[in-house]
């Protein structure tokens, strides 16, 4: 009786351990299913983090979108970029400064301020390079691609009526990427053009010389260099120092170039891979 029991005891717990294990398995797949459900009312299918849209043939230009940093450089090459302008109060002086010094920079222009101040680039890109900063400078990886396109296509207009010449490179602010900025640069047949150093004013207060200093020290061969022609009053170090800059740099033996000038160099025979 008593082995009978145990008998009995035992199968009770097996079947009773399947049953659990078997509601685990369902407890788990309905969570998969359940957060599935909760991820689909979330901004992911078709929203910022999506990189594709529904189940039709996805209109991407070219097919495929290229997301640079730098470049690993055969020879001391630099890149020197400008986001957010133009701006009155700051972005003459950096072009005067560019001219007087002949140095090409890219310029990551805002569509609306492009717009609104046209005529301080019209005439004065012939030697630089354009690219897109987006419309109104907001955050284009809180977008769904559909937005994200008609806020790039929309400073595309812009930048081009201003200035003459059609942007072929996107910054998106901040640097901020999603799926859908992707999507959207894709569809525009841009490049996606980050930055390898950053100007770091905050650093250096009333300092412009030492400002210019730490940046010439920490260029690398095929770096692309972040500044800015609009902000706060802080920010005048780097714009201040900018000759000092521009002097050491040539002192290491740097030649500027803008952006896509720099891509096509390291693309080309001889370049380091």
């Amino acid at each position: 009786m008593a082995g009978g029991a145990g008998r009995w005891g035992r199968r009770t717990l097996l079947r009773r351990s399947a049953l659990v294990l078997g509601g685990a398995a369902l407890g788990s797949a309905a969570t998969v299913e359940s957060t599935w459900l909760a991820d689909r009312r979330l901004p992911l299918a078709g929203g910022p983090a999506s990189a594709t849209l529904g189940n039709r043939r996805q209109d991407v230009g070219g097919g495929g979108v290229q997301v640079v940093w730098g470049v690993r450089a055969g020879a001391p090459l630099v890149a020197l970029t400008f986001d957010d302008g133009p701006r009155p109060q700051w972005t003459p002086m950096v072009l005067d400064t560019l001219a007087e010094h002949r140095v090409p920079a890219t310029f990551f222009l805002v569509g609306e301020r492009a717009r609104r101040h046209a005529a301080l680039v019209r005439g004065r890109m012939a030697e630089h390079e354009v690219g897109n900063h987006s419309w109104a400078h907001h955050d284009l990886a809180r977008m769904d691609a559909a937005t994200v396109h008609d806020d790039l296509r929309r400073s595309h207009d812009a930048i081009t009526a201003a200035t003459g010449s059609a942007p072929r490179l996107l910054r998106p602010p901040w640097g901020h990427l999603g799926g859908a900025v992707l999507h959207a640069a894709a569809r525009l047949d841009y490049r996606v053009v980050l930055w390898t150093l950053q100007m770091v004013e905050s650093e250096f207060p009333h300092d412009p010389v030492g400002h210019a200093r730490r940046i010439v020290a920490d260029v690398r061969p095929g770096t692309i260099l972040l500044g800015h022609d609009v902000g706060d009053e802080r920010r005048l170090v780097a714009l201040r120092g900018l000759p000092d800059m521009i002097a050491g740099l040539r002192a290491r033996g740097y030649t500027f170039v803008t952006v896509s000038d720099l891509l096509r160099r390291a693309a080309g025979p001889g370049a380091a891979r």
